[in-house]
């Protein structure tokens, strides 16, 4: 994608022309809306017209300037020279290439791109959540974990640092970690039935079409829940996918091999987060039962 500038077309002579028709001319040659084309400037041998848009596809510039050209040459009341060309300051100067280099080019650029995405879909963000981590009162067991994880599978992880309790802070961490070019985002807690469990709001305020399945459903109202129960969250932010984890270090360590292994295998978020979601609901039962049976086993 190419930033919006302006095109310089020199040689040109004009007697009578309809500036309209001659932008429309523009736009057809480069694939754009009419409305996306302005004559911005007319002089003795030259037009200057201003593409309004923020960005151009490289494949409707490269190598366009003899079908712009002959665009121009169709349209009343406009003459070219001999020697006419296209000229840019900007990047859309790409549209004087030849052919071959145009191709060549592409290609070129379409291999860097890929490499790009690659690096990037191996770069992870490690957040944690809640007061009592940020404060100190409890060890944040959860990130190290992950990180450790991620990079025995070939991740470049980093720890993010601890998520406020707080819908749009915490989707600003998200925002800002997927602009920073980490392909993963991970945080654990947060995604409980109590009104401080603010993680999954959080996510859907970056991504409204996240998958949130259910771990475990309560009653509402019942003790401290206000939620209907324990969800867990994947979504996306451009390119990065955003998980969101429950906070106990069992749980993390039981649904983790899950989530990687959908990644990797190139799962949607929602099939994504079934899988997990229906790990952990396994392990959850499992721990019921064996408390049920008198065995002590503490969730972290």
């Amino acid at each position: 994608m190419l930033e919006k500038t302006e095109l310089w077309i020199r040689g040109v002579n004009l007697h009578g022309a309809d500036l309209g028709d001659l932008a429309s001319a523009v736009a057809g040659a480069l694939g754009l809306d009419r409305r996306e084309v302005i004559v911005v400037d007319v002089r003795d041998d030259h037009v200057v017209v201003d593409v309004l848009r923020r960005t151009v596809a490289a494949e409707r510039v490269i190598a366009r300037e003899e079908r712009l050209l002959r665009a121009m040459a169709a349209v009343p009341g406009v003459s070219l020279s001999p020697t006419a060309f296209v000229h840019s300051e900007g990047v859309l100067g790409l549209i004087s290439v030849s052919e071959e280099q145009g191709r060549d080019l592409l290609e070129r650029s379409a291999l860097m791109a890929e490499q790009v995405r690659a690096k990037v879909a191996r770069r992870a963000m490690v957040f944690a959540s809640g007061p009592e981590v940020s404060s100190g009162m409890i060890k944040d067991t959860n990130t190290p974990y992950i990180v450790d994880a991620l990079g025995r599978r070939g991740f470049v992880a980093s720890a993010g640092g601890v998520l406020q309790d707080d819908d749009a802070a915490i989707a600003a961490r998200f925002v800002e970690a997927a602009e920073s070019g980490y392909g993963l985002i991970v945080s654990t807690g947060g995604v409980g039935a109590e009104d401080k469990d603010r993680t999954i709001e959080g996510l859907l305020r970056v991504d409204r079409l996240a998958a949130t399945p259910w771990v475990v459903k309560y009653r509402k109202g019942t003790g401290r829940h206000v939620k209907e129960g324990v969800r867990i969250g994947v979504g996306s932010c451009g390119a990065s996918t955003i998980a969101v984890l429950p906070g106990p270090n069992d749980e993390v360590r039981e649904c983790l091999d899950e989530l990687i292994a959908c990644l990797e295998s190139g799962e949607g978020k929602e099939r994504t987060a079934r899988r997990v979601a229906a790990r952990l609901g396994g392990h959850l039962r499992r721990e019921t039962r064996a408390r049920s049976n008198g065995h002590d086993h503490h969730r972290g």
